[in-house]
């Protein structure tokens, strides 16, 4: 199958003769904005990704008006799960698992997800805690060994809410999700096309208020015994990965290459007064740039920026892991 390089990305080739069903497992992630596969080898703990794919459905569209998730998202979503339910078992997945987020955990009719992707993949879905949801992506950022020996705040920017994960040596101190998304921003944020300097003014403004409201008096505690300049930031998830391939100018998704892409404070401002500087149709032709990520990438960006402000932090590292690295194992 030749794959849309957005959609899906193979990162190795199935060799039947060397397959060992007994490791290879697959997690199914269902987000606010996207449907994420991974199906990897596990190994002692090890975790080799065999395929990945996504598949955006905008499950939060039109959610946050009533929390209630729409026919349509839900269809989508549905249709996406059992195709890549599909692709886990032509993989040779032993396991597989379904898991969502945000969206699903908030929803008042949760429940007609449930039913629709049961009856369209013939399986269940666990509906996650946001505790749960950051202890996974605590966990499968620290796959990558050089991130383990060191204090990390870990920062996965979801679609309807954000994890902030504090660790150090592998062992974390705080965790905890806030309803702070990409897609909550977007489905509450009227913006002209393209954005004005006022907009971007007040954006930055809401996301410093809700930091000091929200976030600060929470995290600021468990900082002050760590130096700024030992603390390492790391962005995982959508947002990160795409600024690493707009900073690196790569056309289609490369786990090793992105993973190497560090950012000052001044070159993520750089990143977001050029992205809120474009039209989305211009956006959307930018190397490195999902087509289909061009409207939310805008909220993503200023979500980092914004973090790092608020707390002095220098740099902004960028993990392709996540909470799928921890939930396959």
């Amino acid at each position: 199958m030749k794959s849309d390089p957005e959609r899906f990305v193979t990162l190795q080739p199935l060799d039947p003769s060397t397959l060992q069903p007994s490791s290879r497992r697959a997690v199914i992630d269902i987000g606010t904005n996207s449907v994420k596969l991974l199906v990897a080898d596990v190994s002692s703990g090890a975790v080799e990704p065999v395929w990945e794919g996504s598949e955006q459905t905008r499950l939060g569209c039109g959610f946050y008006d009533d929390h209630r998730l729409r026919p349509e998202a839900i269809t989508n979503t549905a249709m996406a799960v059992a195709h890549f339910v599909q692709i886990a078992r032509e993989q040779g997945a032993a396991h597989l698992r379904i898991i969502a987020t945000s969206a699903a955990r908030d929803a008042v009719n949760a429940g007609e997800l449930l039913s629709a992707v049961r009856a369209a993949a013939g399986q269940a879905v666990e509906v996650i805690s946001g505790e749960q949801e950051a202890d996974w992506a605590f966990q499968g950022v620290l796959t990558d060994s050089s991130l383990r020996e060191r204090p990390v705040l870990i920062l996965d920017v979801g679609g309807g809410s954000t994890e902030f994960i504090l660790g150090d040596a592998g062992h974390s101190s705080f965790r905890d999700s806030f309803k702070l998304g990409t897609v909550r921003l977007l489905e509450s944020t009227r913006l002209s096309d393209p954005p004005t300097p006022a907009e971007l003014v007040d954006i930055r403004k809401k996301l410093r208020d809700f930091l000091d409201r929200e976030v600060r008096p929470q995290l600021a505690p468990h900082l002050q015994s760590i130096r700024r300049e030992d603390l390492a930031l790391v962005g995982t998830g959508g947002t990160t990965s795409i600024l690493a391939r707009l900073e690196l100018q790569l056309p289609d998704y490369d786990r090793a290459r992105i993973e190497t892409a560090h950012f000052d404070a001044s070159r993520l401002r750089w990143h977001v007064e050029h992205l809120w500087g474009l039209p989305l149709c211009e956006r959307r032709k930018l190397a490195g740039m999902p087509p289909n990520r061009a409207d939310v990438i805008l909220f993503g960006v200023v979500i980092y920026e914004a973090v790092m402000g608020a707390f002095g932090i220098a740099s902004l590292r960028v993990s392709t892991r996540g909470l799928r690295f921890a939930a396959v194992r």
